[in-house]
């Protein structure tokens, strides 16, 4: 056992917990180092991908519409995930374990409980822009207005903070201790749990009921969203304006299939804990590398857009950058109903 674990015999006789120690990833043995530029170059790619899309977005006009502006904030939340899991990640590979306050560990769950939960509104909030962009284009510009946006915006924001510290200030309401190890590479709610030597009930019935609130209704009102979106596509006479409906909310479902599939997948069915780190890695790691990738990838507005920024930014510089004729100064488009500007 390393240094990690034996600091555990300090803590087992203390009368309340002030340090956790985080096991991470035991099992590397002589791949820490591969594993951490691994980490490291995720991280970096993560963090200049979403920041692009946010600038991007920001620069162009053809995409000040609500569902641009959606995703700037889809981005921002994957911005907080991520540098509240993985700078600490990174520490825990090449020390193979790490410790931290007990106050830092709250403070990181803090973070990460509301990163998760924002992503589930926001999920939704764009799900219901797709639904009404697709299944009452007439109306849409009046109804998911820049008001609209900004009020949902705030609601999200505001909503999630508050709930996450709801359930920390009953978490660390719990006695602590000891032990005081966690075999995981973050501070998640079941590991705290199983720490506390308080009764944890009362804990569990407000997390369960604040799961169906932030996780079960936001997913009802996707998939009754969905639902709609098909049988609308599905009315449309020609397979090309079937494929071009559809493909303005691919990148969206892409997203939230492969957000609430992890995170189903991890709390909701029983796993071995090496499944579970795998299982974590994939929503605090991969998931924000890969969404701006999917909509940036799959959306030719924005690709367009960064093309136009890039040789804009070049030109100012009299760097001499050869991205095609479709890099040149492009002509400002007017949106469609569809995608009513915020300006």
């Amino acid at each position: 056992m390393n240094s990690f674990g034996n600091m555990n015999l300090q803590h087992q006789n203390s009368s309340k917990v002030t340090e956790i120690i985080l096991l991470g990833f035991q099992n590397l043995k002589s791949f820490n180092i591969s594993f951490f530029l691994l980490l490291f170059l995720i991280f970096c790619v993560t963090i200049c991908g979403n920041l692009l899309i946010i600038v991007v977005v920001s620069y162009s006009r053809s995409l000040h519409s609500p569902m641009y502006f959606f995703l700037t904030q889809l981005s921002l939340s994957d911005l907080l995930l991520t540098t509240t899991i993985v700078p600490n990640m990174l520490h825990i590979v090449l020390s193979k374990g790490s410790s931290v306050s007990f106050i830092g560990c709250l403070t990181q769950f803090y973070f990460f409980a509301a990163s998760e939960t924002l992503e589930c509104l926001l999920l939704t909030v764009m799900s219901y822009d797709r639904y009404q962009a697709i299944c009452n284009p007439l109306r849409y510009s009046s109804l998911i207005d820049l008001s609209f946006c900004i009020r949902a915006i705030l609601l999200c924001w505001l909503l999630i903070f508050g709930i996450v510290l709801m359930v920390i200030l009953t978490l660390s309401s719990l006695d602590f201790c000891g032990p005081n190890i966690i075999d995981h590479f973050f501070c998640d709610l079941e590991p705290l749990l199983e720490l506390s030597c308080s009764d944890t009930l009362t804990m569990k019935l407000e997390t369960m009921f604040l799961v169906i609130f932030i996780a079960i209704c936001p997913v009802t009102v996707i998939i009754v969203s969905y639902a709609y979106i098909i049988f609308t596509i599905l009315k449309i006479p020609s397979v090309t304006g079937r494929l071009k409906t559809f493909s303005t909310c691919s990148a969206h479902l892409t997203v939230v299939t492969l957000f609430y599939g992890s995170l189903i997948t991890m709390y909701v069915f029983p796993r071995q804990q090496n499944a579970k780190t795998l299982l974590s890695l994939f929503y605090t790691v991969v998931t924000p590398l890969v969404n701006p990738m999917i909509y940036s990838l799959s959306n030719t507005d924005i690709k367009l857009a960064l093309k136009k920024l890039l040789n804009n930014v070049c030109a100012v510089f009299n760097v001499n950058w050869i991205l095609g004729p479709s890099a040149l100064p492009l002509k400002e488009k007017h949106c469609p109903p569809s995608y009513y500007s915020i300006r």
